[in-house]
Formats: C-alpha cells, structure tokens, sequence
C-alpha cells in the first residue's frame, strides 16, 4: 500500500509536480458534490501522465458497484478508496485486481463502527486491504482540513484487524511529522494541507509535506 498520498488532484500539471517531489500515491475524487470532482475522462488523462510507480486512487462516494467498476476500468486505477456509507458487502462486488482502501470517518463514536464493519466486511468475503482514518466531515465526506483524534487512533491500533493504517484529517506539512510520531500509521494522506485553493495544489506545500513525510517515516 502507498505512504505518501496528495489526494484531491485535479490537473496533470498536479500530478505530476506530486510524483517529482516524492508521492508515492495521488488521489482522484468522483464525489460529484466535492470542491475537488474530477471528471473520469480528465482522471484519465492525468492517470496516463504519471510515471510508472505512483499508484492511482480513486475516491469514491456511495457509488454503485457498477459505476466504480467502470472507471476503475476507463482511469486504470490500481486502489479503490470507498469514502461512504458503502455496505460491507459492497467489497465483495469489486474487481479482486483492485486494493481497497475503507475510509472511516472519526467522530463521536470513535473507531467502534469501523470495527463492527471489518467484522461484517470479513464475513461477508472481503476485507479491505487497508483502513484510512480521517476526521468526521459530516456531509463534505473529507477534505475539510479537520483534524483526526491522533490520540484515540494511536491508543485503539490493534483493533484494525492487523491492517494497515492510513492517516488523514487536518494534515500539512507543520504537523505531519509530529502526526506520524505519535500514531505511527503505515501511510499519510493529504488533500486541503497542500493547497492553494479547492483542488489546486500549492506545489510548494506538497514538495515541503513529503520531505517532512518521508524524514518522520524514516525515524520510525
């Protein structure tokens, strides 16, 4: 799974400032009602611009199975990010040549929904092949900048079913660092942190976020 993701990319230009400074992943939104929606045939042309080793994600948001299949077919995505409400049963549906990350957003429950929902996720023939812990945005589904508890991830670790754990939530490069250390998560998720407005990435921010990134990591 990638360590380094800046979500929410819009532009080839993006993409590939993203893949030049170090990113080991780059995140494409089909949320229709996100300030950072990408057409699936502009998420084609700058999935084909980016060099061999960045992984393509695909953001999606209470899509039918259907509807993702097709463009996890038409972009060539190599991760499916379910950002929803999806079923558990909904993994089971999707192309096995396709990871799937399963983002949970954090609020007052903590993390016992997610628990519940690899357990229901496992019986019903498919885990995820990752979990991505992000701040609860209500009806913005991501992307907001809001902080995740890092201290309640951290302390319930070992309830992700020995999954890996991707960060989100509020990241920039002032505190990935500090957020990688005291979570220690498998990977690191960026969106609002590294802009300059709604879907255009401050080229600056991203190199700075990777560097700080890819040094906390390296202390792990």
């Amino acid at each position: 799974m990638f360590r380094i993701k800046i979500c929410g990319v819009t532009s080839t230009g993006d993409a590939r400032a993203a893949a030049d400074a170090g990113a080991d992943a780059v995140g494409l939104n089909f949320f229709r009602k996100s300030r950072r929606f990408i057409e699936p045939e502009s998420a084609k042309q700058i999935a084909s611009s980016l060099p061999a080793g960045v992984t393509k994600v695909g953001v999606f948001v209470n899509h039918a199975p259907r509807e993702i299949v097709e463009i996890v077919r038409q972009v060539n995505l190599d991760v499916v990010q379910l950002h929803g409400d999806e079923p558990p049963a909904l993994l089971a549906e999707l192309p096995k040549s396709v990871r799937i990350v399963r983002a949970h957003r954090c609020g007052a429950d903590g993390l016992e929904s997610l628990v519940q929902y690899l357990d229901d996720a496992g019986s019903s023939g498919r885990m995820p092949d990752a979990v991505l812990i992000d701040a609860d945005a209500g009806a913005d589904f991501g992307g907001t900048g809001r902080r995740a508890d890092w201290s309640l991830v951290a302390r319930q670790r070992s309830t992700f079913a020995g999954l890996p754990l991707i960060l989100a939530g509020g990241l920039s490069p002032d505190n990935v660092a500090e957020a990688i250390a005291a979570v220690r998560p498998d990977g690191v998720d960026v969106a609002s942190g590294v802009e300059a407005q709604p879907g255009v990435k401050d080229h600056e921010l991203v190199s700075r976020f990777i560097s700080q990134a890819r040094e906390a990591f390296s202390h792990l």
